[in-house]
């Protein structure tokens, strides 16, 4: 049943969603005490989330991201379940595409609720769906999704290698991948990276009581989900022959 994995991996996802959104939370929305545009704040924000993120799901090996997921289970990589290392099979990516979904629906859903009162506050509709999902800086699907099947491979193959390298830097080394994507690849499409991180907060976004939210921008939604998992893969594929 992968029992501890599953819940290892809502655990870790809420916790990284709560924080990231949480810190776009923090800039965007008005009255907020960090107000005011600060991409680097958002940037290291999210690379705190994902060190958060990563130490509470250490019981499933803190994958947090369906891409990591494939990536791994592409490269042949083995998955956990509490103490118990694991062959990963269609199932058991499952699983773990389960928890990571679920987690960050519950984790944007927090985030809501911390800055309920700001929320509130008068804003552009675009602004509210910013503090829970992505969206491009310039319109072109096309282009949007190459861009986020680049940082993604990244991101994934950096996951992959470090698992063969002597490196103890751990959550901290993947927090700082995650902040050098946002700073340097992070600008055209807002670095979701990860289809959980983008589509289950879509889809909280939708269902919450946000006053004057607008659209969820579902004509987009796509690309931060399938950009994602190609990158995924690419990067698993390359791990597997040029790692193993």
């Amino acid at each position: 049943m992968l029992l501890d994995a599953f819940w290892s991996e809502v655990l870790g996802t809420a916790t990284l969603i709560l924080l990231g959104a949480g810190v776009v939370a923090n800039v965007v929305l008005p009255k907020n005490k960090g107000f005011g545009p600060d991409w680097l704040l958002i940037s290291f924000g999210w690379g705190l989330a994902v060190f958060a993120g990563v130490y509470a799901a250490f019981k499933s090996g803190a994958h947090l991201n369906p891409a990591v997921t494939v990536g791994l289970w592409v490269a042949g990589e083995p998955f956990h379940d509490g103490g118990q290392v694991i062959e990963p099979t269609f199932s058991h990516a499952m699983v773990y595409f389960a928890g990571e979904f679920v987690g960050a629906f519950i984790g944007a859903v927090l985030a809501f609720l911390a800055y309920k009162k700001h929320f509130d506050q008068d804003a552009d509709p675009a602004t509210k769906l910013g503090v829970f999902s992505t969206g491009p800086a310039i319109r072109s699907y096309g282009w949007n999704f190459v861009t986020e099947v680049i940082a993604t491979f990244v991101l994934v193959f950096w996951v992959v290698a470090s698992g063969k390298t002597p490196s103890q830097l751990g959550p901290l080394a993947v927090a700082l991948i995650v902040v050098a994507i946002g700073i340097s690849l992070g600008g055209p499409t807002g670095y979701a990276i990860n289809p959980a991180r983008d589509l289950s907060p879509r889809i909280a976004h939708a269902l919450l009581p946000i006053p004057g939210k607008g659209g969820s921008d579902w004509s987009y939604a796509w690309v931060p989900v399938a950009g994602p998992i190609i990158g995924g893969i690419l990067a698993g594929l390359l791990g597997r022959v040029w790692i193993s």
